[in-house]
């Protein structure tokens, strides 16, 4: 599955700059934060448009997380809530796109990412610290065909 319809750009600059770098080159290789990998999420919006959002690239054992950080401010990024409720997407890493269905992790499933999420982004750790809110981590997992 293709997440299709009309896309609307993130009204951030840099997002839409990377976003924009991914898709001319075919490769997320094309981009980094703060030197490190990123993952290309494409979902559908709250508004029914196509939401195109870099992440950082959180994998263990084939298995891909998102960090709903927004750099440790006190509300959650505006692609929570498309996740919450439109929670098939697409994950491109790479040159590979496949389909996957996010869940948001609670207690000891959230405790176990956790770390991990921290190890391939530190900044996560001071993020938590910044912000009241318990950063929320998705799993994405894979969407049989």
């Amino acid at each position: 599955m293709t997440i299709t319809g009309d896309y609307a750009a993130s009204p951030t600059q840099w997002v839409r700059t990377q976003v924009e770098k991914i898709e001319a080159s075919g490769t997320t290789r094309a981009v980094d934060i703060q030197g490190r990998p990123v993952v290309l999420l494409t979902m559908l919006g709250v508004s029914g448009k196509v939401r195109k959002v870099p992440l950082m690239r959180v994998e263990h054992d084939g298995v891909y997380a998102a960090v709903a950080s927004k750099g440790g401010a006190p509300e959650h990024p505006k692609w929570y809530r498309n996740l919450l409720k439109n929670p098939v997407l697409d994950l491109q890493d790479d040159d590979r796109t496949w389909t996957v269905r996010a869940r948001e992790l609670e207690g000891p499933e959230r405790e176990e990412w956790w770390p991990r999420c921290v190890e391939a982004f530190p900044p996560y750790a001071d993020y938590q610290v910044k912000t009241d809110r318990l950063i929320p981590v998705f799993v994405l997992e894979p969407v049989e065909a």
